[in-house]
């Protein structure tokens, strides 16, 4: 029984190690680009480098909330219009999806099977293989340089279709048919039955696709480039470390700023984060 005992404590002692060294890997970047937003640049390149800077340098933040970048850009205006098409794209990504795996999960129609292995088939697909040609499709639509460019191609997605099928199928049927009996049409059902039971994939899902916009780079800068006002947050950083070469505090700061809002998020959502991992997983 002793060892027994001894061996738990072991196998806890090593894992408690794990996570820590795990922890500390991931937050080392973190824990020193905070001081370091308050570094002037001799102290940044400074061997050895000290933790702390020695004296609070703030105009890494004066430069970014006064001053405008090369041609108008500007840091404070593309974080409310990244926010603006974060939000607009959760929601009706969240509609899109949600529509489409109630369909798959409740309704039989002719090709139905090849409509479903189709979807599947693109979550195998990488996205830089169609890049070129989704820049072409957009172009001659003539949606570049718009906020429609930016939310309207990656609203639907194949793997939250199928995490949401997944999860309508653990809803019981009974429910469905007595709303029928009642008299419900299927827009009430799903809008009265379905959408609250679906609270915690709703968070999973809209938080991740909340990043996938907030953190998109490349695609941003491949169809707004030449329209300021529309402007994403990590082009205007790339921009930021074009404009200041080596000047490394001022995208550091703009940096630290830019996670602000989905750090917040998290914190607010992250019961409901983890209990949607465990849904997933049971799934």
């Amino acid at each position: 029984m002793r060892n027994v005992n001894v061996r738990k404590l072991v196998k806890t002692i090593v894992f408690t190690l794990i996570c820590l060294i795990v922890a500390a890997i991931i937050l080392f970047p973190i824990i020193w680009m905070l001081p370091a937003a308050f570094k002037n640049k001799a102290e940044i390149w400074a061997i050895p480098n000290e933790w702390l800077p020695k004296v609070f340098y703030t105009k890494n933040f004066e430069k970014i909330f006064t001053s405008n970048l090369v041609n108008d850009y500007n840091f404070i205006s593309s974080i409310g219009s990244t926010f603006l098409v974060s939000v607009i794209a959760v929601v009706l990504s969240l509609l899109v999806n949600m529509f489409a795996a109630y369909v798959f999960a409740n309704f039989e129609f002719r090709g139905k099977n090849f409509l479903w292995y189709y979807f599947l088939i693109t979550m195998f697909i990488p996205g830089i293989t169609i890049l070129l040609t989704s820049i072409r499709v957009v172009s001659v639509l003539q949606m570049t340089d718009t906020l429609l460019v930016l939310i309207i191609p990656g609203l639907v997605s194949a793997y939250n279709i199928f995490f949401f099928r997944q999860f309508y199928y653990g809803i019981p049927r009974s429910l469905e048919e007595a709303a029928i009996i009642d008299g419900c049409s299927r827009f009430k059902i799903f809008f009265k039955v379905f959408l609250p039971m679906s609270v915690t994939p709703m968070v999973i899902i809209g938080v991740s696709v909340f990043m996938g916009y907030w953190n998109s780079f490349m695609w941003p800068t491949l169809t707004i480039v030449n329209n300021s006002e529309i402007a994403q947050v990590m082009q205007v950083i790339r921009i930021l470390n074009s404009t200041y070469s080596g000047e490394y505090g001022i995208v550091i700061a703009a940096t630290i700023l830019s996670i602000i809002i989905p750090l917040t998020l998290f914190i607010i959502f992250q019961k409901k984060i983890i209990a949607g991992i465990a849904v997933s997983g049971l799934k």
